[in-house]
């Protein structure tokens, strides 16, 4: 992060709790992740004014990571807000916008938090009633839905981008049907999660899925949900594209190989998809006139190397850190070959010395191999060299979903 700025008006006057059902202390920090929004936060902060100040106490925390003239116009409309208005610009936009909401909630002072978009799809005017019903419920998290009764979508243009928000989260609770029980809009950028459920350290954002790593890294103990209209955008283009889609895909697969058991099953798929390049290359190669020999040396190096990209960019993401590119490189080929030397040698023992036969020798050789080479891998290449790393990333795991 390479700036802090706050903008505080000096008169905050004094907000009406009447009616509102909070009891003290009912403040709210919300937090608003913003690239190249200059055309929506003036109305959005006079929006926030009109419609939560005289319900109970806020904040608003801007995190920016824009290339435009945005924090500018933000700390001109502060001006005229009846509450702190705070603006952290990032030039290095680390984690995404889910990365901007995680540095947001670190800045929030209130017990509740309310995250939302700062293009007006999300109507500010319901900001207090999601942290109404968090209180009337006892909820660790309030989710701003789409898909329950009273609610709509009606401000996703195109039927292309419904089809894409349905599929995503038929795919997200699929894949997560205990962490996202209860929770029909996994997909929603809209919510209010009380401050003390947040532990920022188990937290991995990439993308722009943050209610997403919310839910299954820091499980709050009860959730319940509020209908809302998606709006159509005040101003400006939508920032989802295929890259963020790409992004999502990426950060699903290392939501859900957090636990030791998942990763094993995830490393196998892996693996068997390493299958096609190897005997792709192997026909192409001995198609050249190649002996098979040397042909299937070379063409396993390209499965090796489909692997690891594989393995690098869906498993083991956020431990790549660790160690450097290459040094990870070597590690992985020289183990993913050493696989091939090692299974010879024990089927012949298994059927030598054991007398199996040999399908079954060379089936609890491939299985002893396997398991031998995942843990070699992630001890290897992806753990910390330090103990202290070590001992940082078990905390992680047991943060993270099984």
């Amino acid at each position: 992060m390479s700036g802090y700025e706050s903008t505080v008006p000096e008169e905050l006057g004094e907000p009406d709790l009447r009616d509102t059902g909070i009891p003290e202390p009912g403040a709210v920090t919300v937090v608003v992740p913003t690239f190249n929004e200059s055309g929506n936060v003036r109305e959005l902060l006079r929006r926030i004014t009109e419609a939560v100040p005289a319900r109970l106490p806020c904040e608003v925390v801007f995190v920016d990571d824009s290339t435009d003239d945005t924090p500018d116009v933000i700390r001109a409309a502060a001006r005229d807000c009846p509450f702190p208005v705070t603006v952290l610009h990032r030039d290095e936009p680390a984690g995404g916008l889910g990365g901007a909401v995680v540095e947001g909630m670190k800045a929030a002072t209130s017990d509740w938090i309310v995250v939302m978009d700062g293009d007006l799809q999300h109507p500010p005017a319901l900001v207090p009633d999601l942290v109404a019903a968090g209180e009337r419920t006892a909820a660790g998290l309030v989710v701003a839905s789409r898909y329950i009764e009273g609610g709509s979508r009606a401000g996703l243009a195109g039927g292309y981008r419904i089809a894409v928000s349905r599929a995503a989260t038929w795919l997200t609770k699929a894949l997560f049907p205990r962490r996202l029980h209860g929770i029909s809009d996994p997909m929603s950028g809209f919510f209010a999660i009380r401050r003390s459920m947040v532990t920022a350290e188990v937290l991995q954002p990439l993308g722009y899925k943050i209610l997403l790593e919310l839910a299954v890294r820091c499980r709050p103990r009860a959730v319940t949900e509020v209908p809302f209209v998606f709006q159509d955008r005040f101003a400006g283009e939508s920032k989802s594209t295929a890259k963020e889609g790409w992004r999502f895909l990426r950060h699903l697969a290392g939501l859900r190989t957090a636990s030791p058991l998942a990763r094993l099953l995830a490393f196998g798929l892996i693996g068997v998809t390493g299958f096609l390049p190897n005997l792709l290359g192997l026909h192409a190669l001995t198609s050249l006139g190649l002996h098979y020999l040397p042909a299937e040396i070379l063409a396993n190096q390209l499965g090796v190397a489909w692997n690891f990209l594989l393995i690098e960019h869906l498993l083991f993401r956020e431990r790549r850190r660790h160690r450097h590119h290459w040094d990870r490189v070597g590690r992985f080929a020289l183990l993913a070959n050493a696989d091939l030397v090692l299974r010879i040698p024990l089927i012949a023992l298994l059927v030598g010395r054991f007398g199996m036969g040999a399908l079954s020798a060379t089936a609890l050789a491939l299985v002893t191999t396997f398991v031998l080479r995942f843990a070699a891998t992630e001890a290897l290449v992806y753990l910390p060299r330090g103990a202290g790393g070590a001992r940082r990333t078990s905390r992680t795991a047991r943060g993270s979903t099984a």
